[in-house]
């Protein structure tokens, strides 16, 4: 198992796309406040792991930190939920609730092509998780089978949407330079292969592409290279499958249309599949089946579409304003006023320009480029600080063996050295203070790293004086008497 952060064990790989590999995953502990579910330890989660080398491209890295808390907070019952981002060293990971059981794409494969009612049922389903994203502003941009995971709930296969901002992330210019486009050939809409502005219009279109997929088993454009399909895409009707009812093909082509501003909204559309679901069915009634043929007039468009920020195109919420601009004049979709080149220094702005319909001096300058707040060019990017304080919270703990010289809570404290003079008086055999008991002579390199262990002189043992109570020792021999002095050595008795 491996180890992703400091709360999650990868268990084995259920599979893997264009953008990374999917686990199976183990919580082992409760996710912190940055997460939207703390979850349990040992709860079973799915953790997307993204390939390296978007892991290592710095701009999919602050999408992907800009963009956590968006993912984070949508949720819908069709949608399969992100519980958390990791950001460590050079992995990016999206946890996320596990859903037992096949993708679309897989169960077609093995069990055939759908009814319509059951078609219609399904795709409104996923439209409805479409208009609650297109809601919160996010587009999923690579809609298909393989990203609709089918769970079964009380009998019934429930979908789920996933893969929600996968496509936002890795749109980075140096991938989008290579592949002109984000998502797969096949359900690909037309201004996305063309470069040209992209809004929610291109979920609607590959809703539309999956419908026709769940009634005949095959999308409406196929050929043997992406260029060939982007160009039907682009130039080509899709064919109308003789199984499919009227009501229903009148939802395909509003949602196929070229002009992205023809197509029907998330949540219309998802109100005409079911009308159209209870009309085509067996036991429709008249009334039923005069609201499915007119399910025409339930398609309308969205008249507010979400737009995709940072592609080509995309409208600049940023707009410069004349001081004699009318009151409620601001549009948040407008392009950023560019002022024209008024000559002087190359880089500079001249202040005596006057701005066209106001009649101002504009006092604007252009100063050097020294990077955010004075930074100067050699000092690291404000994005690599943020990036280097995301991956330290994720860091793991590192347990390792740390040698007891270089533990200053284990290490004693250093013996002076003696001197000079107290080394001559240890010489000449003067007593030293004895070591306390209890502490062992110090073994040479182990708490004493710039020191030898000090040497003692032997302690030399002061002569004992005879007590004075006791008599005199006696001789073996006994005294010879001196020749001056009279009388016996032995006493008289």
């Amino acid at each position: 198992m491996r180890p992703v952060g400091s709360k999650y064990l990868l268990e084995e790989p259920l599979g893997r796309g264009a953008t990374g590999t999917v686990w199976r995953a183990r919580q082992r502990e409760t996710a912190g406040a940055e997460a939207a579910v703390p979850g349990q330890p040992g709860e079973t989660v799915a953790i997307k792991v993204l390939k390296e080398e978007l892991a290592s491209d710095p701009d999919i890295v602050m999408r992907f930190l800009r963009e956590r808390s968006v993912l984070l907070r949508l949720t819908h019952p069709n949608i399969v939920r992100v519980r958390d981002l990791v950001v460590e060293g050079d992995l990016l990971a999206l946890v996320m609730d596990l859903v037992d059981g096949p993708d679309l794409h897989r169960y077609l494969r093995e069990n055939g092509p759908f009814t319509p009612v059951a078609a219609a049922l399904m795709t409104a389903q996923i439209a409805d998780a479409l208009a609650a994203s297109h809601a919160d502003g996010v587009v999923h941009r690579d809609l298909k089978p393989a990203n609709v995971l089918l769970q079964q709930y009380e009998g019934r296969m429930h979908p789920m949407l996933t893969d929600f901002g996968i496509a936002r992330l890795a749109d980075s210019p140096g991938l989008t330079r290579t592949h002109e486009f984000v998502g797969t050939p096949a359900y690909v809409a037309p201004e996305s292969a063309e470069g040209r502005p992209q809004t929610s219009a291109v979920d609607v279109y590959g809703a539309g592409i999956l419908l026709y997929e769940l009634v005949t088993g095959r999308p409406p454009f196929s050929g043997g290279s992406a260029l060939e399909v982007l160009h039907q895409h682009l130039s080509a009707e899709p064919r109308r499958p003789s199984t499919v009812p009227d009501p229903l093909w009148t939802v395909m082509e509003r949602c196929l249309r070229k002009n992205p501003d023809e197509r029907p909204s998330a949540e219309n559309l998802a109100r005409g599949l079911r009308v159209v679901a209870e009309g085509v069915g067996v036991h429709a009634n008249s009334a039923q089946i005069a609201a499915a043929e007119g399910v025409g007039a339930l398609l309308a468009p969205d008249p507010a579409p979400a737009a995709v920020p940072g592609v080509p195109g995309a409208a600049d919420p940023t707009q410069v304003l004349p001081t004699n601009a009318p009151q409620g004049g601001y549009d948040p979709n407008s392009a950023t006023s560019v002022l024209p080149h008024t000559g002087g220094p190359a880089g500079a702005a001249d202040p005596t320009a006057v701005l066209p319909n106001t009649g101002a001096a504009d006092p604007t300058a252009v100063l050097p480029n020294t990077g955010p707040q004075g930074q100067q060019p050699d000092q690291p990017h404000p994005w690599q600080n943020q990036l280097r304080a995301a991956r330290d919270r994720n860091e793991q703990t590192q347990v390792q063996y740390i040698d007891p010289d270089e533990d200053p809570l284990r290490r004693r404290p250093q013996r002076q050295v003696a001197r000079p003079q107290q080394q001559r008086q240890a010489q000449q055999g003067r007593p030293q203070q004895p070591q306390p008991r209890g502490r062992q002579q110090p073994h040479a390199g182990y708490g004493y790293p710039d020191q030898q262990p000090q040497q003692y002189a032997p302690q030399r043992q002061p002569q004992r004086q005879p007590q004075r109570y006791a008599p005199p020792p006696r001789s073996r021999s006994a005294p010879r008497a001196s020749p001056g002095r009279r009388g016996s050595a032995v006493p008289t008795r």
